[in-house]
This record gives C-alpha cells, structure tokens and sequence, in this order.
C-alpha cells in the first residue's frame, strides 16, 4: 500500500484512463478509512520534520548572529559577567508568561554562580509596550547600575507595563523624569529596539519570554527545570541539547 499512496508523476498518472483513476482513489480513500491511523502517523511525522527545521534554521541564525547577540550595553547583564554560558531573554512588560517566568530567571541566578543572563527588550504587545521599553532603555542609559531592579519593578507591576507606569517606577528609583524624558530622545534607543527586532525575526522568535541558551532556541516559559537542563548541556557537550 506504501506504493499506492505515493504520489503519482505525471508520466505515470497519464498511463492510467478516467476509470482507472477513480478506482485508484477510492482504493486510497478505502484504505485511509480503514486505517486512519496512518494519517496521523504522517501529521506526526510532518510536525516533527518542521520542528527540526526550525531548530537547524534558528541553529544557523544564531551562528551567524554571532556575539552581537550575546552581547549588551551596561546594565542588562545580570548574573556574573564572566559567566561560562549565556541565557539571551527576549522579554515584553506586559508579557504575562514573562511575568510568571521571572521568578525562574531569579532563580537560576541565584542557584548558578556562573550563569550569565542578557535581557532584550523585545515590546511585541503593542505601543504601551514600546513606550514602557522606551522609558526603561532610559533609565538604563541614566542608571545602570539599577537597571536589575527597574527590570524586575516594572515587570512585577500589577498595573499594566506603559510609559506612565514605567517612569513611576523610575521616579521611585531615583531617577529624574525630566532627565528620563530627555534621555528618551536618543537615536540610540531606536537603534536597539530595531536590532532586538532584528533578531527575534531571523532567530524565527514569535512571542515572549524566549530565550538562547547556547546554540538553540527556547520558546515560552518552559520553567527553570528546563532550562538548568539546557545550560547543564552547554556545559556538557557545548550544545543545549546533547546527543
């Protein structure tokens, strides 16, 4: 039956009159109803071959990525700095899942003297989510060293991630908000939000949080479980999953 239900070249199909092709048809169809199965085995097998496509495509834009992905302006590294692996966290403010994975973030931190984590700010959720990365890019630029903090503030935030929460927070941290305002005005700002999109395009990233560990991937809040796995592997063999 394997024969039967490969496609049939044109050469071929044209060997075969109208009555032939019905009858050749109804036997697929007969077969098919008879052992659904085998449908379900192709969509398996279908789905699994796309998954590891993408895996190799976002393989191969990490690597041609290069460091300018791992790497940040002061400030956005948490974690050690001399770390031996990297977590890159593409994150938005308002990002429900981000705010439930944060704690995982925290954890891995505080579990892993090691670990180093990048955050981009990756604002998918529409113009208060690009406002709130705005004013945060700002206060980065202005404060640094607090930058950790704002981070976690804002996104914690029970009231919705915009520009005016943000720069509440901001206020709360010290920071001037004629000076955030101004510091807004940076091309600089622009430059960067483009890039992360950059990237989050060409890494086939759809939704946040998703992270890169090491050479892969990884989207959603998969939990700290995992990705302590991940990072165990890039340790391991130099890959985040290992053969």
């Amino acid at each position: 039956m394997a024969l039967l239900l490969s496609p049939l070249s044109p050469a071929l199909a044209q060997n075969f009159d109208d009555s032939q092709k019905t009858e050749i048809e109804e036997i697929i169809r007969n077969y098919l109803i008879a052992q659904p199965e085998v449908l379900v085995e192709a969509m398996t097998a279908l789905e699994a071959k796309r998954t590891a496509e993408q895996r190799e495509g976002q393989k191969a834009a990490i690597a041609m990525a290069g460091e300018t992905l791992f790497q940040t302006a002061k400030g956005a590294e948490l974690g050690n700095p001399e770390g031996d692996v990297t977590i890159v966290e593409f994150f938005d403010y308002n990002c429900g899942y981000c705010k439930r994975a944060h704690a995982d973030m925290l954890a891995l931190i505080d579990s892993d003297p090691n670990l180093r984590v990048v955050l981009k700010e990756a604002p998918v959720l529409g113009p208060d989510s690009a406002a709130a990365s705005r004013v945060s890019l700002a206060f980065r630029e202005i404060m640094p060293e607090r930058y950790g903090e704002f981070h976690s503030k804002l996104l914690m935030s029970r009231t919705p991630g915009n520009e005016e929460r943000a720069l509440e927070v901001a206020r709360e941290l010290g920071a001037s908000e004629a000076d955030i305002r101004a510091a807004m005005q940076n091309r600089e700002i622009d430059t960067e939000l483009r890039a992360v999109s950059l990237h989050a395009m060409t890494l086939q990233i759809t939704g946040t949080p998703s992270y890169v560990v090491g050479d892969e991937v990884v989207i959603g809040a998969v939990g700290a479980d995992e990705l302590a796995a991940k990072i165990a592997n890039v340790r391991q063999c130099g890959s985040a999953t290992c053969s």
